[in-house]
């Protein structure tokens, strides 16, 4: 993943956001771990009037500008959180807890591929899905 400064380099780059648009950024700094749309529109309502929609569109704005970044959990909902040092999981199929490891396997790749490809990387994700030890346990 990018260092924290080109997380800021891209937030430096990005077009002005709206209002809405920097509530939802505020509030996903300040939270401790990545949030799903439904949980930020439940946040934010409790600060402003702002509808479920908005908090998608400006979900998906922060993401096109490289601001933020989204993971599926494993029953499909998106989970968002700003652009950070790389966190990467081991999510278990049966109960859907997520572990994150510690560190990143692939950073290696992404410093080499950057630039090699016409492409600008904002992110990356890795995610195994398994059984974690209690599940694999109840299943036995």
């Amino acid at each position: 993943m990018k260092s924290d400064s080109s997380s800021q380099e891209s937030a430096t780059h990005s077009p002005r956001l709206t209002r809405n648009q920097q509530a939802v950024l505020d509030v996903l700094h300040q939270q401790a771990d990545a949030r799903s749309a439904q949980e930020l529109y439940s946040l934010l309502r409790e600060r402003q009037a702002i509808g479920l929609a908005t908090v998608y569109r400006a979900l998906e704005t922060l993401k096109l500008h490289g601001l933020i970044k989204s993971r599926m959990s494993a029953n499909g909902e998106a989970f968002y959180s700003p652009v950070a040092p790389d966190q990467h999981y081991l999510t278990c199929l049966q109960c859907g807890q997520s572990f994150p490891l510690d560190h990143c396997p692939v950073q290696e790749l992404e410093t080499h591929l950057q630039p090699s490809v016409p492409f600008k990387i904002y992110y990356h994700t890795l995610e195994f899905f398994g059984l974690c030890e209690p599940c694999t346990h109840q299943i036995s």
